[in-house]
């Protein structure tokens, strides 16, 4: 099989990022953990961490720059979509059928409050399909353990980025001097039809400074041989 199929698929995702990101997931769950196992969860037969968390946490520490993984989305996605699988539960009848609203309205739900967050569709499901532990807790299954997971897991995230020296939450870059606009970059996408994984902010820093990096090769002559 060829090499280049294994190559990484997000840019920039060199070897060490992706060591770093491994340490994060790890010390991040497990302080989560530690953090959970000092609640009686347990002898409510709740899960010390809900398993959308383990999306959440390569989302916080492997794509950091990622809309997706910033704190309001981890905490409020997680969260309301939790409430919102509780909800479901109780008001549609048939396990299939409330599987698939509580998901699809989880994604209404975390769109319309700006809290897009991919495990909240795991979570709102955990809800429904959880068994009698979760359906007997209720709404406050929402708060613990997801919303207190989701809240450790992001000031581990916090803490790790800031010791590793990375940003978080994201602040895009400021732009170099150029001749696109932010109006172009809107525009652009409005032609395409698709949605990308991350921020126009820091899709215009990108090809702001591509260019800006063309006009100098451009300028710059080609050396003698």
């Amino acid at each position: 099989m060829p090499l280049r199929l294994f190559k990484p698929l997000l840019s920039g995702a060199h070897f060490r990022e992706r060591l770093i990101a491994c340490l994060g997931a790890a010390v991040g769950i497990a302080l989560t953990a530690l953090v959970c196992a000092a609640l009686p969860l347990e002898r409510a037969d709740l899960p010390l961490i809900v398993a959308p968390l383990g999306a959440s946490a390569v989302l916080v520490f492997a794509v950091p720059a990622s809309p997706l993984a910033q704190p309001w989305p981890v905490i409020g996605g997680n969260t309301l979509s939790a409430l919102v699988g509780v909800a479901v539960y109780r008001l549609v009848p048939g396990t299939a059928l409330a599987a698939g609203v509580a998901a699809g309205s989880a994604i209404l739900v975390m769109s319309l409050l700006r809290c897009l967050h991919p495990p909240g569709g795991a979570a709102a499901l955990t809800a429904v399909i959880g068994g009698p532990a979760v359906h007997a807790a209720g709404f406050a299954f929402a708060l613990l353990p997801v919303a207190l997971n989701s809240l450790t897991l992001v000031g581990a995230g916090l803490l790790f980025h800031r010791v590793t020296a990375r940003s978080y939450p994201h602040r895009a870059a400021a732009p170099v001097a150029a001749g696109l606009h932010a109006a172009d970059i809107d525009a652009a996408l409005a032609d395409l039809h698709e949605t990308f994984d991350i921020a126009p902010a820091d899709l215009d820093a990108l090809l702001t400074r591509a260019e800006w990096h063309a006009v100098r090769r451009r300028a710059t002559p080609p050396t003698r041989r």
